[in-house]
């Protein structure tokens, strides 16, 4: 058993407090900006390269609540978007309707380095918001609630805030908080419009440290429901949101590998369980008898189908479901007021490799499903399909500005042998005539793990590698989730390596098959896709030339053996619990900071935040000295710390793209590809 982490020569990192670590880490900052130096004309040219693709002044699709249609906009020069509603009916907002702001983010964040926004949820009446904002990057939430009549926020707050949801009275108000050292959402309040929140009423608390309970409404609007999970449990309690004083009551209860969720429709539940299959199947229950004895079968698991969501309706529902790696949209009709439904068909997707998946829609009778969809080549794209017509109907393309012509992009799907004969998905995407079989520099991002399937949607940002010659390619390894929940399995516990593996032969393959030269390879990846980095590059650290590594989970060791750390004990159905011995010396035979070694490493870009509440900043900064003391070669090595941001780097748009500037900037200069560019220019 081991119930102490190991001995650490930089364990003393982890004292944030101490001015010693913030000079340490300021002093990195100050390296990594004299390396980069020499870059700062191509980092400025990236910048205004990705700047001049966005759109800054535009508006999303408005799509209706209640008697309102809400959309949100952005304004040239304004780090955050503005959220807005106006007036309207059926068809639409009303052509004399005046704007209202619901939440301007840029007066919000005022005075901050950070800012965002968290849960949100409006009374059904459309008076009240509640609301949340972190405003340090440590994703701990304070709640607020404003009123939309008078403009005016009331008086008084909650911290540590995760979902919020009213109930159906327009008056009381249900949110779950978090506990202060696990950050762990482990109880549920409910508040009183016009008390203060010294008398909101603790509704239930969950103590068992692997879950984390959340809380929202039936699409119908009749339950407020209330879920408890872990990463392999699920329990649910439902409550009448017009009688939001009674008790919650279970619909089942707990059962370990058992996950199961709950939506409502007339008198019946319908639950999507795994209770005979990983990938799901749905059942629908009495509301007055939910109990598995009453289940009738209405999709029955398939062993190469994942059920990942159903999106319910009056009339029809429809089965978000994941085959071959991709999404699918399947519609079911109802015959009538009963819960009998049959197969409509699907939505039909024009590309081999895509993303789509449920846009808004809060209208539960409507005969009207909005969806977005997007490519490797395509912008992201609003749709509507209708079930009467079965036609889809496109509301809006993202524009792309700058020059973009989709027509000189092409993205492809091949497979990857692992070294056990497992195929590996792999989606590519690169500009037609500047491929050069063989020659172009290649970039490889990955992640694999809790069950996460890589979106495949398009960047206008990646334009800038794209334009340069890199090909760049996305590898669907196991751990994730594109191939249903065992591929999931095939990469987590005692099989994580399969992960690592999996990495390797992509990259392997791509170099083969002539998709890039493979003496020019580049990868990157964050938080677990970072523990892939920092193990497949010790693996095989000749295989790459460049590596980014995003906020890096590489303490593996260390952090899973303290409980104490935000997210440690819910962790161990993701990677083990290392007190047991098989675990333990498992997850040391990969761990990337104890597996570090005197050898000839890539050049690396580390990136990690100070406020980082899911990987903490030690990680990264004891994983960069260490290897500073152990590599034998003269590559760059540097590391970053954003001092006023969280685990997702910086909030404001603006910022970020000169985040990814720098990333850019660091990657061509690496693969020796900051000239290449059409049309002329560069560093």
């Amino acid at each position: 058993m081991h119930g102490v982490t190991l001995a650490d020569d930089y364990g003393w990192l982890r004292n944030k407090e101490n001015p010693e670590v913030t000079a340490y880490l300021e002093a990195e900052n100050v390296y990594d900006e004299a390396e980069m130096a020499p870059l700062e004309r191509l980092r400025e040219k990236l910048y205004q390269e990705m700047l001049s693709h966005i759109k800054q002044t535009d508006v999303s699709v408005p799509y209706r609540d209640g008697a309102w249609w809400y959309y949100s906009r952005t304004e040239e020069g304004l780090q955050y978007g503005i959220y807005c509603r106006k007036r309207g009916d059926e068809a639409g907002p009303a052509e004399d309707a005046a704007e209202e702001v619901v939440l301007d983010g840029n007066k919000l964040a005022e005075g901050h380095a950070f800012f965002a926004v968290g849960a949100t949820d409006i009374t059904d009446d459309g008076r009240w918001l509640a609301y949340s904002t972190d405003t340090t990057g440590f994703r701990q939430y304070t709640l607020h609630i404003k009123d939309l009549e008078t403009g005016e926020t009331l008086e008084g707050s909650v911290e540590r805030v995760g979902s919020v949801v009213w109930a159906a009275d327009n008056r009381i108000l249900f949110y779950t908080v978090e506990d202060e050292e696990q950050k762990r959402q482990y109880q549920l309040w409910r508040h009183t419009l016009g008390t203060s929140h010294s008398q909101d009423i603790l509704i239930y608390q969950d103590d068992d440290e692997r879950f984390n309970i959340a809380a929202g409404r039936t699409r119908d609007g009749k339950y407020v429901v209330m879920e408890s999970a872990s990463h392999t449990t699920t329990e649910s309690w439902v409550l009448a949101a017009d009688r939001p004083e009674d008790k919650f009551a279970l619909i089942l209860a707990r059962e370990d590998e058992h996950e199961y969720s709950v939506d409502h429709r007339g008198e019946v539940w319908f639950i999507r369980t795994n209770d005979r299959g990983r990938n799901f199947r749905l059942v629908m229950a009495p509301v007055d008898a939910p109990g598995r004895e009453n289940w009738k079968e209405m999709i029955p698991h398939r062993e190469t189908v994942m059920l990942e969501e159903v999106d319910l309706f009056a009339g029809f529902f429809v089965a978000c479901e994941r085959e071959d790696g991709l999404p699918r949209l399947r519609i079911w009709n109802f015959a009538g007021e009963e819960a009998e439904a049959e197969p409509a068909g699907e939505i039909a997707f024009p590309e081999p490799a895509y993303d789509a998946h449920p846009h808004v829609n809060r209208i539960f009778d409507s005969r009207k499903y909005r969806y977005s969809y997007q490519s490797l080549v395509t912008p992201n794209s609003v749709f509507e399909f209708d079930l009467a017509g079965r036609t889809s109907r496109l509301l809006k393309q993202i524009e792309v500005p700058g020059g973009f012509d989709r027509t000189l992009y092409a993205s492809e799907r091949v497979h990857a042998t692992a070294p056990d004969g497992v195929q590996v998905p792999v989606s590519i995407v690169y500009r037609q005539d500047k491929r050069e079989p063989g020659k172009n520099p290649l970039y490889v991002y990955g992640y694999g793990s809790y069950g996460y399937s890589l979106p495949l949607g398009f960047n206008s940002n990646r334009l800038s590698l794209l334009d340069r010659g890199v090909v760049m390619a996305y590898a669907h390894i196991r751990g994730g989730g594109e191939l249903g929940k065992p591929w999931h399995d095939a990469g987590k516990m005692l099989v994580k390596r399969n992960t690592f593996t999996d990495f390797i032969a992509v990259v392997e393959h791509l170099a083969a098959a002539r998709y890039g030269d493979g003496n020019r390879v580049a990868i990157e990846g964050g938080s677990a896709g970072g523990l892939l980095m920092g193990a497949v590059v010790n693996m095989r650290p000749e295989l790459f030339r460049a590596v980014i590594s995003h906020v890096p989970f590489v303490d593996v060791i260390n952090t899973m053996l303290d409980a104490s750390l935000p997210l440690t004990v819910p962790e161990y159905e993701e990677w083990g619990d290392p007190n047991d011995e098989a675990y333990f010396q498992y997850m040391l035979s990969y761990s990337p900071y104890d597996n570090l070694k005197p050898a000839a490493y890539p050049a690396m870009l580390v990136k990690t935040s100070l406020y980082d509440s899911q990987v903490m900043y030690w990680e990264p900064a004891k994983y960069v000295a260490k290897l500073r003391t152990l590599k034998t070669d003269q590559n760059r090595l540097l590391l970053v710390t954003n001092m006023k941001a969280g685990h997702g780097g910086a909030s404001g748009r603006y910022d970020y793209l000169k985040e990814i500037a720098l990333d850019y900037a660091f990657l061509l200069r690496e693969l020796g590809a900051a000239d290449e560019r059409v049309g002329g220019l560069a560093s």
